[in-house]
């Protein structure tokens, strides 16, 4: 029987329908937008200035916290301003214009397909190119990577987990990732295990990606310590949390992270750009990206430097039709709705999902008639209906108690609620009011 984890979960349909597509690379936009935010933490600040000159690889933008990420270019050309663009967010952010020129390189940056699998660097070396080259989750938190890689004293790492289960319905970027450039994936395991000093390794991976386990599994004999574990399709098993149960059986306490259970979770992707950066010298200046929906033309990978804007992976894709209302950045779980197409892509971004109108409307929601479907979905174990109320009457004592900032966002509450009733919508801003009043208490 393959495994899972216990509490909650939905099935939502799958429609994987860019599965077979293999990855195709975008060419270079005209301009490129940059934004100086495209991680948790504190937004990068800004190294070059109007006129600068350019090239695909440079640092244009240092990392300006602890949790914060460096910035490169993605693209060669001309600085033509810091401005401020509306990101996948919805908002104004500032973000480095770049007009771009030819495809010039940093000389230092190793573009042949040369497979490297040696590295003479330590463990501490490792984690520091890491964070040199902007590498941080894939996944969609976007968290700056190298953090996880510096285990805190009194915590040992015992397993490495990597996450490519790519749950979301509709997403294909991993999946493609894993089935054209799996050696690439392994030796990224490999050295995020050293970093973190571990001899074991599993990578999670749902089965209806029968290509990616075949292939991985057919090469990670090459690699020591590293197994593949298929799982039962089950939302949202891309959680940490789930995705720990899930593969080594451990229960992550409530408010704890994966370490505090011994293990570190990184995505696929993140494999994948480790390995870039610390065996080609490459920061993460490009991703797959997955644009997709039932009425694009062709559903289609795309390989894209960051910056390109979001309309121009559509054009490629077959253009918007009549009918098209709603643009996702990432899955219809999870995904952000995008204000507009002309939004760039950043490090976060794993797909574009095009919804028709029939799929984007919202039902009109009626009262809780008490079924309790949406305790049985929550893969927290939370009471998402009590949630509602008390958020909706900003009873913010009683949330906190109700372990509100347990909850991951996956919706699936919403999804499962036959009354039609928003519910993520009400948990989502209770939970960000008790987030604020629990970090006031530490000033």
């Amino acid at each position: 029987m393959l495994r899972t984890f216990k509490i909650g979960g939905i099935h939502p349909p799958e429609n994987k329908v860019s599965a077979s597509s293999k990855i195709e690379a975008l060419p270079l936009p005209e301009i490129a937008y940059i934004p100086l935010g495209q991680h948790i933490g504190a937004p990068a600040t800004a190294i070059v200035a109007k006129g600068d000159k350019v090239k695909v690889g440079q640092l244009i933008a240092k990392a300006s916290g602890f949790v914060s990420a460096n910035i490169h270019a993605s693209v060669s050309g001309t600085v033509t301003g810091i401005e401020s663009i509306v990101d996948g967010s919805g908002y104004p952010r500032p973000t480095v214009v770049i007009a771009v020129e030819g495809d010039e390189w940093d000389e230092s940056i190793d573009r042949s397909s040369t497979l490297v699998e040696e590295t003479t660097l330590s463990a501490q070396e490792i984690t520091k190119r890491v964070a040199d080259m902007g590498i941080v989750g894939m996944g969609g938190a976007t968290f700056p990577s190298h953090i996880k890689l510096m285990v805190p004293d009194g915590k040992k790492a015992e397993v490495l987990i990597i996450n490519g289960v790519e749950c979301e319905p509709y997403l294909t970027a991993d999946d493609r990732l894993m089935v054209e450039r799996g050696d690439e994936v392994l030796i990224g395991v490999k050295l995020l295990m050293k970093a973190i000093n571990v001899s074991r390794a599993i990578i999670g991976i749902e089965n209806n990606k029968p290509e990616a386990i075949a292939n991985l599994t057919k090469l990670a004999p090459k690699y020591s310590g590293i197994s593949v574990q298929p799982l039962k399709v089950k939302y949202p098993q891309g959680g940490e949390k789930q995705l720990v149960k899930a593969t080594i059986n451990r229960e992550i306490p409530s408010g704890g992270l994966p370490i505090d259970v011994g293990a570190v979770v990184q995505n696929v992707a993140t494999a994948f750009a480790t390995y870039e950066a610390v065996q080609k010298n490459k920061p993460l200046i490009d991703r797959v990206v997955t644009v997709t929906g039932k009425s694009i033309a062709k559903p289609s990978n795309f390989f894209v430097r960051v910056g390109t804007p979001i309309s121009q992976l559509l054009e490629a894709a077959g253009g918007l039709a009549e009918g098209n209302v709603k643009l996702i950045s990432g899955g219809p779980m999870m995904g952000k709705a995008l204000s507009t197409e002309k939004s760039p892509v950043t490090k976060g971004t794993s797909g574009v999902l095009v919804m028709v109108e029939n799929m984007a409307v919202r039902p009109v929601a009626s009262e809780c008639i008490r079924c309790a479907k949406c305790v049985s979905a929550c893969p927290m174990g939370l009471e998402p209906f009590l949630l509602n109320k008390l958020s909706a009457r900003k009873m913010y004592p009683e949330l906190e108690a109700g372990k509100v900032t347990d909850c991951i966002e996956c919706g699936s509450c919403a999804y499962t609620c036959p009354a039609g009733i928003p519910l993520l919508d009400y948990i989502r801003n209770g939970k960000s009011a008790v987030m604020q009043i629990m970090r006031s208490r530490k000033k």
